[in-house]
């Protein structure tokens, strides 16, 4: 039917519509008659009986009658004939009908009826969309503030429909669209659960596309990450993105939780390396990822090592590094908290601030004992640990006074309860008072090293010193733990067997504090590499070149060219107006901004991997708040992308206000699930 022979036969405008279709359908006939060519030039059909060959559209519509009824036969210069021939405007328009062919519905056009029920089909999408706009407005309203979506009662008339149901209701007292969509609308209303949670799907979809698609047009990328329990008892696994954006500003970004079955590094790792696919998808290079930081996660270890040694076995470029912004004080008691026994002491340190918070009553028993606080448990925890340590050591008889006084008080049962169980933990229960005098002990050695490591002007040198100083204190600690039991008040006749006990799990305590630290700063090339391109020491490096920095820098990051960034660097240090900069990201910006990015492109790279890499960034901190508060709401039978949703409302609400078009990509994917019995696509 689309042979050269059955076309020149019966022309191809004799045929019925769906005849032509059919010819359309299959394509050119292409018999053997010439190899090579029928890829080059996709029109080329061939006769055999008139061994020549022709162009199919023009065979179809007619053109050049070479190509179309005599067929060419000497194929001498074929390459000229082709492309004078494709030069035609007679080929252009054949190709131009053939393509066209049955995109278009004569009938359709003509049916004024049919004209006027697609109209009538867009303006009631129209007015859907519109609608769905609105909602998901009001979801992102309720995400961005952290309210929950659903109430205890959403029926018709319910007096609690919930903070949604209630803006909505708000919203349809005030505009006449949305107050009469709900008083006629019989198919969708776009109220009940579960089109709430296919559109948190969709939203989370949108959001991690625009993160995604910042993520692979960056040049570095850093990943934060932790575990932690959630309100549902959960173990959830969190993870955020650092990077530089279009704009040149570094950003951090959530990307989401993963439910996770146990805490064990492989486990974890796993679960991050199945997040990270979706931006370094199999067959793409890894060398972009520069660097990963873990919180308390990097604690635990798994039968092939710890998370990052397993991350890294994928990534070779993931340098561990520390951030300030992760409390040292809070990431030892976290590492020490594997131990059962310091995990129950820490518990009680958190039971009793928790005594005094929930109570004015009680703050006032203990400011007429003592005006010594105990310090408010904080949501993220950073030095709350710490200061509750020392509170509770220097002023244990206060405390004991304090909650003698409660217990004879006029108090209720449930405070006169926990006062009498907090004054024997701190007058008779010897594992706690063991704890509390073995970590005021290793409390301030944490505390003076994480100050140490604040200071900007840091090099190698200084950063082996406060380490090596750190090692030699706890392992001070470690050697006179047996010293402790004199400095317990009113000593006890404790078995041997439960003394050993205790000495054997301080020395645990210690040897996971040390080790926390040898790996957690093993590495700290990314520090000293950070004093090359710090615009305050630029006078002092103009004087003395730092070479030994350079040199850690480049082997630390061996796509960068030493002699070329060494050049780069000198001129820089020469130049008063770089020295104004105020850090990093600010020298980055000007050389930006003045298109010097490729005059010092070396230097550009070594600012973006310094500014990529999380040294003194706080938002996993933040994500684990937010997944706290998130979950207070959260039932039990909420899924895993309806948590992430609600987290990305909140944590990056500036930026789902920055995406563009958001609720429109909102809409479209929402359309796309599945058949709806609203209309929500137009019509041609």
């Amino acid at each position: 039917m689309n042979s050269v022979d059955a076309l020149l036969a019966r022309p191809f405008t004799t045929l019925t519509l769906a005849e032509k279709m059919r010819v359309k359908e299959l394509g050119p006939d292409r018999p053997d008659i010439i190899i090579g060519w029928y890829e080059k030039k996709t029109w080329l059909c061939s006769s055999v009986s008139k061994n020549a060959l022709f162009c199919f559209p023009c065979l179809l519509f007619g053109g050049e009658a070479v190509w179309t009824k005599v067929g060419v036969t000497n194929v001498k210069h074929l390459a000229d004939k082709t492309k004078k021939h494709e030069a035609t405007q007679s080929h252009m328009e054949s190709c131009l009908q053939l393509a066209l062919l049955g995109n278009t519905n004569i009938l359709q056009q003509l049916d004024e009826g049919h004209r006027a029920l697609v109209q009538k089909h867009n303006e009631e999408v129209d007015n859907n969309r519109d609608i769905l706009s609105r909602i998901i407005d009001c979801m992102r309203f309720c995400g961005g503030f952290e309210l929950a979506l659903r109430g205890h009662d959403e029926t018709e008339n319910s007096l609690n429909p919930g903070v949604f149901r209630g803006r909505l209701n708000l919203m349809a007292t005030i505009d006449k669209a949305v107050e009469d969509h709900f008083k006629t609308a019989k198919v969708f209303k776009g109220i009940s659960k579960t089109i709430q949670n296919e559109l948190l799907d969709c939203m989370l979809t949108v959001a991690r596309e625009f993160i995604i698609k910042e993520l692979q047009s960056t040049e570095y990328v850093a990943i934060q990450a932790d575990d932690t329990t959630g309100v549902s008892t959960h173990c959830q696994s969190v993870l955020i993105y650092h990077y530089i954006d279009g704009s040149g500003e570094a950003v951090e970004r959530f990307y989401g939780f993963s439910k996770l079955p146990d805490s064990r590094a492989e486990t974890v790792a796993a679960a991050l390396l199945k997040q990270l696919e979706a931006v370094f998808p199999p067959g793409t290079s890894k060398d972009k990822l520069i660097a990963q930081s873990y919180d308390a996660a990097s604690a635990t270890r798994g039968a092939h090592g710890s998370i990052q040694k397993l991350i890294r076995d994928v990534y070779p470029n993931a340098h561990y590094v520390h951030c300030c912004a992760h409390q040292l004080n809070l990431i030892m008691q976290q590492a020490v908290s594997t131990i059962k026994e310091v995990k129950v002491f820490f518990a009680g340190l958190s039971g009793l601030s928790a005594f005094f918070s929930s109570s004015p009553k009680r703050v006032e028993v203990l400011d007429l004992v003592d005006k010594k606080r105990v310090p408010r448990a904080s949501a993220t925890q950073w030095t709350f640990n710490s200061c509750v340590v020392n509170v509770v050591y220097e002023n244990r008889e206060a405390f004991i006074d304090c909650f003698d006084e409660i217990r004879s008080g006029n108090f209720d049962a449930s405070g006169i309860c926990e006062a009498n169980r907090f004054l024997h933990m701190l007058e008779g229960d010897r594992q706690f008072l063991f704890f509390l005098f073995l970590f005021h002990k290793i409390m301030p050695h944490v505390d003076i090293l994480y100050s140490q490591l604040q200071t900007r002007e840091t090099d190698s040198v200084a950063i082996q010193r406060f380490t090596t100083n750190f090692i030699t204190n706890i392992n001070t600690v470690r050697g006179s733990i047996t010293d402790l039991w004199p400095e317990l008040p009113e000593k006890s006749q404790l078995p041997r067997s439960t003394r050993e006990t205790l000495e054997r799990l301080a020395h645990e305590v210690c040897d996971i504090i040390l080790a926390q630290a040898q790996e957690r700063f093993a590495f700290t090339n990314h520090l000293v590499s950070a004093t090359l391109v710090q615009p305050d020491l630029f006078p002092a490096h103009n004087k003395h070149f730092p070479m030994q920095a350079l040199k850690e820098a480049v082997e630390a990051y061996p796509m960068l060219q030493k002699e070329r960034l060494k050049t780069e660097l000198s001129i820089l240090y020469t130049r008063e107006e770089f020295c104004g900069a105020k850090d990093a990201s600010g020298l980055l910006q000007k050389l930006l901004e003045n298109n010097l990015h490729e005059c010092f492109s070396e230097t550009v790279s070594l600012l973006r991997i310094i500014v990529t890499t999380p040294m003194t960034t706080v938002e996993s901190e933040g994500s684990f708040s937010a997944l706290k508060r998130i979950q207070i709401f959260l039932q039990n039978t909420m899924a895993e992308d309806q948590l992430n949703a609600l987290a990305m409302l909140s944590i990056e609400k500036r930026l789902i206000g920055q995406i563009p078009h958001f609720n429109h990509r909102t809409i479209e994917l929402f359309a796309q699930l599945k058949d709806r019995r609203a209309d929500f696509l137009y019509k041609q």
